[in-house]
């Protein structure tokens, strides 16, 4: 292997990274809030579920590559969980934004109705599914770039583009390992970033119905469309906004209950 291809791999594979645990790390906070109202000992044992969910679909998904590239059926449900999921989440925290106002205008609170163990365990792995569909297309897009080595195929890949996307899929996994323990004491701090992690979700599943629509056999959008540098200048440069701006737009807890109290005494 000469050299120019030594360095053609290793910009892919770090920019794969990159991209990866993008991906990884929303992930992440996907599953930190949604286990995130369970007790401690059962949050522990569903984000472990998850983290194990997320392992085993990503990895089984490396195998399954030239399936999951050819069947645009199976991207379509996929974007459309995660903008489910997004449009939810942001429907029913406006509602309850909009109760919460009202039953602290009228002296009473009504109890709050959660997932239990084993729907929240179910929810996280189709929504890591969902992820790992979005993360093998994503790796597959660049591994498509790199010069096929030539020597052999791996699930219908050229080993050497195959192996970019395992390198770059099991650094995103390990990234994602450390991350979803760290969002976990996030929310606590900041849990005005929920909003953001789900618009995030949100963007992510439009990324994943762009793919869609521009499938071979759908049509509706080019086929070069979705890989092309505009598209993907502008899907990383709107995921890397809403972060920051979430960030910034989200108080600690501390003050967000100050603020809360606050609005209680002026009504």
């Amino acid at each position: 292997m000469d050299v120019s291809l030594i360095l053609e791999y290793g910009w892919v594979i770090l920019v794969l990274v990159a991209l990866e645990g993008l991906l990884s790390a929303d992930n992440a906070l996907v599953l930190a809030i949604m286990v995130k109202h369970l007790p401690e000992e059962q949050k522990k044992k569903a984000l472990f579920y998850g983290l194990m969910g997320a392992f085993v679909f990503r990895f089984a998904s490396l195998f399954l590559i030239s399936f999951l590239a050819k069947v645009w059926q199976i991207q379509a449900i996929g974007a459309l969980y995660l903008i489910f999921i997004s449009i939810n989440h942001l429907f029913k925290a406006y509602m309850k934004k909009n109760k919460h106002a009202l039953e602290n205008k009228a002296g009473k609170k009504s109890p709050k109705k959660k997932s239990g163990f084993w729907m929240t365990v179910f929810k996280v792995e189709v929504a890591d599914i969902a992820f790992a569909i979005d993360s093998i297309l994503t790796a597959v897009a660049l591994a498509a770039m790199v010069t096929p080595l030539g020597i052999g195929e791996i699930g219908g890949l050229d080993s050497g583009q195959f192996m970019v996307i395992l390198a770059g899929g099991i650094i995103g996994l390990i990234i994602m390992r450390f991350a979803a323990t760290y969002f976990v004491q996030l929310l606590q701090k900041r849990p005005g970033l929920e909003t953001a992690a789900f618009v995030i979700v949100g963007w992510v599943g439009v990324k994943l119905a762009v793919a869609t629509l521009a499938h071979e056999k759908i049509g509706v959008l080019s086929p070069d469309f979705s890989h092309s540098l505009p598209w993907k200048l502008t899907f990383y440069g709107v995921l890397v906004g809403i972060a920051i701006l979430g960030w910034f737009l989200s108080p600690t807890k501390k003050v967000e209950e100050q603020t809360n109290l606050q609005k209680a005494q002026n009504i």
